[in-house]
């Protein structure tokens, strides 16, 4: 019996040891070679060999609360706004308050694109969130006036009312409906036909596309393990679709445009990019164009098809503002020139309460809940320093949900947006240089929707309390289960 004990503690004691063990290997990896300068990191865990803190945050975000993950540095570590982990294989630094978020986002010359590998082969090597700032810059200068500019967008209005008024009353035919994946397949329609033309017309392959690209967001967020049953895994099958889906459109495009074949005038944004050159006069390869419509077609879609979805929730769920926002669309129709047909631009830019409602939609849900830089040489901020290399984290949902910044935050408070923020403390769509070059256009996208919906129509919810999951970006379980009615 005594010698049972005597094992008991050596087992004990030994779990003890292996466990100090492996708790200080990323100290060891990455922490102590810095010599004294390890002792200006921030405070903060460097989680377990190899997984660092990814499985928490992987759990704080599969839970119904997301934001126990960055509580827990709060409660440990107290509100420093700075804080050092292991995120997706990578040393890093969690930043959560708004001035420090503000710099890390707009400091081109200390930052560059930091994310995670995965997320890099996911979205390809010539993506927006991969390549080089000078790069960058020319191609963002390249497609944002074409997609955020007036001119642009007072062009794509027309088509994104017409898909809209089509889409909402064949819904109304159908019953029970997916509300989220009928949004997603309207907002993708959209941005299709703005960078491939005519060949968005393809009913069937556009469905194909679009159902890859879901695939492929289920792994944004999912550990790099490329194995089969893996989200990974999963999201990278998607990509080699999408890859083969695209090669022949991008292939019969690039032969028409560069043996100047005659039959094709149209100018949408694939033209663009096959036309476009640097100062060389080097043209985009086809690899090169492949990965920037990807990750076009990706965000143009995914973002919209999500924020309207959760914007008519929101409204459905607070009837005093539901009656507000439709007031101010009858409003706009009442004061409309007769010989006028369909909206403007000019009266989009009227919807001053819609807007602060899908403002206030965008801060709670916070479609994405965080942005990578990588450090070029070491910085120092608030006294803390991040080291050359490790990644600086941007934490979007820390910001919209700290009630220092708004009171209430689990609230739906259109009203708070009555009183103007500083920079730093609402950054849905990013900040700096890399700020999302379609937020306009997903602005005015939401607004026609919900101009019509709000006159036109209703929205039954099947299963109002449907639970959440927040991976890869908040939503209901059961993509809003819902019956869409005509307003007699």
């Amino acid at each position: 019996m005594e010698g049972g004990s005597k094992w008991l503690v050596y087992i004990a004691g030994a779990v003890l040891v292996l466990r100090f063990i492996l708790r200080n290997v990323n100290w060891f990896l990455y922490e102590y070679k810095l010599g004294e300068k390890q002792y200006f990191l921030p405070p903060g865990d460097m989680g377990w060999p190899i997984i660092g803190n990814t499985l928490s945050f992987l759990s704080a975000f599969r839970s119904k609360n997301p934001e126990s993950f960055v509580d827990s540095f709060y409660s440990r570590y107290g509100k420093t706004g700075i804080y050092k982990a292991l995120m997706f294989g990578n040393p890093s630094v969690i930043v959560t308050a708004p001035e420090t978020c503000k710099r890390v986002l707009t400091d081109d010359v200390n930052f560059i694109s930091g994310w995670p590998r995965s997320t890099v082969e996911l979205m390809g090597e010539k993506s927006f969130i991969s390549i080089p700032f000078e790069e960058h810059k020319r191609l963002r200068r390249l497609t944002s006036a074409s997609i955020n500019g007036y001119e642009a967008l007072s062009c794509y209005i027309k088509f994104i009312e017409e898909v809209v008024i089509s889409s909402l009353e064949k819904w109304t035919t159908m019953g029970d409906i997916e509300f989220l994946t009928h949004l997603r397949k309207l907002t993708f329609r959209v941005i299709a036909h703005i960078f491939l033309g005519e060949e968005s017309q393809d009913v069937h392959v556009m469905e194909n596309l679009e159902k890859e690209f879901a695939e492929l967001n289920y792994g944004i967020r999912a550990m790099r393990i490329n194995l089969p049953g893996f989200g990974f895994f999963k999201a990278m099958k998607a990509r080699k679709n999408l890859l083969a889906l695209f090669q022949p459109v991008v292939d019969k495009r690039l032969n028409e445009r560069r043996g100047n074949f005659i039959g094709k005038k149209e100018k949408d944004m694939m033209n663009a990019l096959i036309d476009a050159e640097d100062e060389n006069g080097r043209k985009l390869g086809a690899d090169d164009i492949i990965d920037i419509l990807l990750m076009y077609l990706n965000a143009g879609h995914e973002s919209s098809g999500h924020i309207t979805m959760w914007t008519t929730y929101f409204l459905n769920k607070h009837p005093e503002i539901y009656k507000k926002a439709k007031a101010e669309q009858e409003e706009i129709v009442r004061t409309r020139p007769p010989t006028q047909q369909g909206l403007s631009l000019a009266e989009v830019r009227k919807m001053e309460y819609l807007s602060k409602v899908i403002d206030e939609t965008l801060r709670l849900i916070t479609f994405s809940q965080s942005a990578f830089r990588m450090a070029k040489s070491d910085i120092n901020i608030n006294g803390y320093l991040i080291p050359k290399g490790w990644r600086a984290v941007v934490w979007f949902r820390a910001i919209h949900l700290d009630p220092e910044i708004y009171p209430n935050p689990k609230e739906f408070n259109p009203e708070r947006w009555n009183k103007v923020h500083k920079a730093g403390e609402f950054v849905p769509f990013g900040a700096g240089s890399r700020l999302c070059p379609g937020n306009y256009l997903a602005k005015v996208e939401i607004s026609v929707f919900l101009h019509h919906f709000l006159l036109n129509y209703e929205l039954e919810h099947l299963n109002p309390e449907s639970p959440q999951r927040y991976l890869p970006h908040p939503r209901p379980v059961d993509n809003c289960m819902a019956r869409i009615k005509k307003v007699k």
